[in-house]
């Protein structure tokens, strides 16, 4: 009996190392059209298009009606945020929102940095394009794509920004120096939306590889958290020889023989690789991991399902659609904050940011087609797709703040990205972290472009 079990364990080793030994995979490149109607037979026109952000009286105007007919549902007793956006604390908002948030200063703010537009595959893409403001005799910027998630958006960046391309200036050493783009996800933002059905992730990273060529970069870094992380791991297996490292602070790893050692991975943390740190951050497992994704995941299952019935309701109600984006900034930046009537909202993130990101989705109209992100890369089932069982052979970085809202080892980031050359137990910070601790952020890209180019 005991030599039956040794022998079926070692087949099982043998068959598990054949599956998961390093195959350097790439995604096919492939090509499309995602704009209204057939592609037409003529060249797409290739020209980079300078843009501004703008707004008017009638749309704030309209913005002021709508919030004044408001109309709210008083919360439990003492039930803070565990039900949802406390409406008590909404009020506080709402009153500042209508009264005192100044749309027009914060156009100006959002056009600090350059915009541009430019066709690629039937879609105006939006990206912003900021340069250093002086460079080193004789240095050039490394190029550098930052890719936001949902429901953030490009402007998650704008404050990371000067500690990349003007690092002397923010307290950071200027021996890296970078060149900033960052993008808007189709059907993000001033990003144009798909008029078809299948625009994924791999899609994305196609469209942005060929937004960088564009641009004049046949190498460059990438960096992302939530959707943005998977779009540039996707962009490193479809042209790892355009990118130079990857950078992500979000890894979805789940095909692996390592989640299933989380049940034994408390008492036998040495004999799985987990440290200290992480069974701070993985256990205790029933809290941190189920009743964690059970609490934070109702969004994904009806974004993943029928995106388009939520999204009516939250295109036509700017205050409904404040509450479903802003409830992500207080839990998912730190799941304790459930426990604090206000939701902890202003203890990392000012009103006048976080309404701004608000301000983006509800100008444009934009939050049914960014939730159709979720269906074109869930509607097929769970990481059915192949990217998600292809492995990532270029340099990367993993950043791991200890607020996300899954924690994942070192061990895992490894399985799926075998060249990894850094990985960091970041010292506060949650899901959106260019947005919450920029400079933390920053320092760690910096750190890992140090390492591979001393390689």
């Amino acid at each position: 009996m005991w030599l039956e079990i040794l022998l079926a364990s070692v087949l099982g080793f043998v068959i598990y190392w054949f599956i998961s030994r390093d195959k350097e995979e790439t995604l096919p490149l492939e090509d499309g059209w995602w704009g209204p109607g057939a592609r037409p037979t003529a060249g797409e026109d290739e020209s980079i298009r300078p843009f501004k952000v703008e707004t008017s009286d009638e749309e704030i105007i309209d913005l002021h009606r709508r919030i004044e007919k408001v109309r709210l549902t008083s919360p439990l007793e003492d039930s803070r945020f565990h039900y949802g956006f406390n409406s008590n604390y909404l009020k506080k908002i709402l009153s500042y929102w209508r009264n005192e948030f100044n749309w027009k200063k914060q156009v100006e703010v959002l056009n600090r940095y350059p915009h541009f537009k430019t066709k690629i595959e039937g879609l105006d893409v939006h990206f912003i394009h900021v340069k250093p403001p002086q460079l080193p005799a004789g240095r050039t910027p490394k190029p550098l794509l930052m890719v936001h998630g949902w429901p953030g958006s490009f402007f998650e960046f704008y404050n990371i920004i000067p500690f990349l391309t003007d690092p002397k200036n923010h307290g950071l050493s200027d021996e890296h120096i970078f060149e900033v783009i960052c993008p808007s996800i189709p059907g993000y933002g001033y990003s144009e939306a798909s008029s078809k059905k299948g625009l994924n992730s791999v899609v994305t990273a196609r469209i942005f590889y060929k937004l960088m060529l564009r641009l004049g970069f046949q190498e460059f870094y990438v960096q992302g958290g939530d959707w943005g992380s998977l779009i540039c791991t996707n962009m490193a297996q479809l042209v790892p020889s355009h990118v130079k490292g990857l950078h992500v602070n979000m890894a979805l790893i789940l095909r692996n023989f390592y989640p299933l050692t989380l049940f034994l991975g408390r008492p036998f943390r040495g004999l799985f690789g987990y440290t200290e740190r992480d069974v701070e951050l993985l256990y205790p497992l029933k809290e941190k991991m189920f009743y964690s994704i059970m609490r934070e995941s109702g969004y994904m299952h009806i974004q993943s399902t029928k995106p388009d019935t939520v999204g009516c309701a939250l295109n036509d109600s700017p205050v409904g659609l404040a509450v479903y984006i802003l409830e992500k900034f207080s839990t998912w930046t730190n799941a304790e904050f459930r426990d604090l009537e206000d939701g902890g909202l202003e203890r990392k993130f000012s009103l006048d940011d976080l309404l701004t990101n608000v301000m983006i989705y509800w100008t444009t109209g934009t939050i049914t087609s960014s939730q159709r992100f979720y269906k074109e890369n869930m509607g097929q089932g769970f990481m059915a797709e192949k990217h998600y069982r292809m492995k990532v052979h270029v340099p990367t970085a993993f950043a791991a703040f200890p607020c996300e809202l899954l924690h994942t080892p070192e061990k895992w980031v490894k399985f799926k990205y075998p060249k990894l050359i850094s990985y960091s137990y970041m010292a506060r910070g949650g899901h959106f972290a260019a947005f919450e601790e920029p400079e933390l952020l920053a320092r760690d890209i910096c750190k890992f472009v140090g390492l591979l180019e001393r390689q």
